[in-house]
């Protein structure tokens, strides 16, 4: 396509948003007239689709339960009586924030907080993090800090930066269920820190869970500061609008009221059942165009703003997990989903845009550009050029040399990031993530492969403690094929010797000898 007819194409397919500044640019994927008409069918029913989700409908069959993270910044959306929970919710949130601030809430051996410890994992973690890191002040009322795995050093490393001032430290453990072993191993060891320091962690927890959930109960129990409720209708990986985002983003001084705002208005904005005029179809259009409607492509994110390093991060979760599936809606195998990677521009010019530009054609590339460089007057580097004009053209630089090798990008622009832009764009991708999945045929709102994993998981723990009981017994050393047998775990031989193999490395009283590289001729033994 020549310069002309893509200007033409830029215009005829560029949406602007005149409230929220935002601007989609689809013009550099190679779709056609004629393919989106056949495509329109599709889409009226993917509108259907979403309309009933917002109305209500039950989303998740797996669990029996509605998707309604739309209602969390519009409440006058919600069924009866759900709404009330949500604006109750959000006052009481700033309410507590405001006590904290003012040191009517303080820790047993402190007059103010001044640190915060998330602990959390995936969407629990996930949108905190990336909102933190886009939005928080220079000078924030209190610094945050994030546990959001089960690694002892990655545990340790933080544990240990706060040092101190764990004794001021307001403790926030994020778990719908309450037994997600990742954020239950992060709130144990908290808790043995704290213990070991001689501090009060009831003093310094808060919870945010489901109310009758395990974690509701201890918190009850041990009478911790404070609780906010998680709702049933709020999957983690669309919870940042709840309490799962926004007590944190507060404590930040990040004004949460604005960045539901900016979903709220972006959701009305997905609502318009016009492809043309919706930016969410626009995106899915785009996705459904360059994959094939089957995942062919990645998606590379390459958000050109520092502040927005993290949006990839997010972006996997909310798309991957949504959109990775197995079966269709019909139980059909259809094996579905959309990978996504990224870091950042200019950094990339450096990484693997060279990759991009004549490696593999095996992705799609989105571009966020910001049109603000920073808060006030830049110097000039160069005659009539600034560091974000170099910016600015690094990014019009590798769009175009990606579109004249044949690779398909979008562009998504901002004016500037804030909490109501932000707010935005997580409402625009949580919108074109629902329609892309009723454009495939699938479900977004439930992970079967999640919990699988997490069964698997389970298992291997299991087999762990009857390895343990078999080994403890032992008078002299067993060969590694006599473990597995008298532990019931013939048929699992590799997972026993990698059981045993990490359990040696940290010292829990188990020895390995032979040949290192043969692991059938080890022999073990106790200590």
């Amino acid at each position: 396509m020549n310069a002309i007819d893509l200007w033409q194409k830029y215009e005829a397919w560029l949406y602007y948003h005149e409230g929220l500044e935002l601007y989609v640019d689809i013009s550099r994927i190679g779709f056609d007239e004629a393919f989106v008409e056949t495509l329109k069918p599709k889409f009226d029913q993917a509108f259907t689709d979403m309309a009933a989700l917002e109305q209500g409908g039950i989303a998740n069959p797996d669990e029996n339960r509605m998707v309604g993270h739309y209602w969390l910044r519009d409440p006058d959306l919600a069924p009866e009586g759900l709404g009330q929970e949500v604006t109750t919710v959000l006052d009481d949130i700033e309410a507590f924030v405001k006590k904290v601030y003012a040191g009517t809430i303080q820790p047993a051996e402190a007059d103010k907080f001044t640190d915060i410890l998330s602990v959390g994992i995936g969407g629990s973690a996930l949108g905190p993090e990336f909102v933190s890191e886009a939005l928080a002040p220079i000078a924030p009322p209190l610094n945050i800090y994030f546990l959001d795995n089960t690694d002892p050093a990655g545990i340790d490393h933080v544990l240990d930066q706060l040092g101190d001032r764990l004794k001021s430290t307001l403790v926030i453990i994020t778990s719908k269920s309450g037994g997600t072993p990742e954020t239950r191993n992060g709130m144990l060891e908290v808790k043995h820190r704290f213990e070991e320091l001689g501090l009060d962690f009831p003093s310094h927890a808060v919870a945010i869970t489901m109310i009758g959930s395990k974690m509701d109960e201890l918190e009850r129990m041990e009478g911790w500061l404070a609780e906010f409720p998680m709702f049933d209708w709020v999957g983690g990986r669309t919870s940042e609008m709840s309490a799962v985002g926004l007590l944190s983003a507060s404590l930040l001084g990040i004004d949460i009221r604005a960045m539901l705002a900016g979903a709220k208005e972006m959701d009305a904005a997905t609502r318009v059942p016009e492809l043309k005029n919706n930016p969410a179809a626009l995106l899915a259009l785009a996705w459904y165009y360059a994959g094939n409607g089957q995942g062919e492509k990645d998606m590379v994110m390459l958000p050109y703003k520092d502040s927005l390093l993290l949006f990839s991060r997010y972006l996997q979760q909310l798309v991957m997990e949504s959109l990775g599936k197995e079966k269709d809606l019909d139980g059909n195998p259809v094996y579905q989903g959309i990978a996504v990677y990224g870091n950042k521009g200019s950094t990339d010019q450096h990484a693997y845009v060279q990759q991009l530009r004549e490696g593999v054609p095996n992705f799609f590339a989105t571009f966020i550009e910001v049109l603000q460089d920073r808060q006030g007057e830049s110097i000039e580097v160069e005659p009539d050029a600034t560091s974000g004009d170099f910016l600015s053209g690094f990014l019009q630089g590798t769009r175009a040399a990606l579109y004249d090798n044949r690779r398909e990008s979008i562009t998504v622009t901002i004016n500037e990031v804030t909490p109501r832009t932000v707010g935005a764009l997580i409402a625009l991708y949580e919108r074109a993530v629902g329609l892309y999945a009723s454009l495939v045929n699938i479900n977004a709102y439930h992970q079967p492969g999640v919990e699988a994993g997490k069964k698997a998981a389970a298992t291997v723990i299991d087999l762990q403690r009857r390895v343990l009981a078999v080994v403890k017994t032992v008078t002299e050393p067993l060969p590694l094929s006599t473990v597995a047998a008298k532990a019931e775990a013939a048929d699992q031989i590799e997972t026993v010797y990698k059981i045993l193999r990490h359990l040696a490395a940290n010292d829990r009283g188990i020895t390995l000898q032979g040949d290192y590289r043969r692991p059938s001729s080890l022999m073990i033994s106790t200590r």
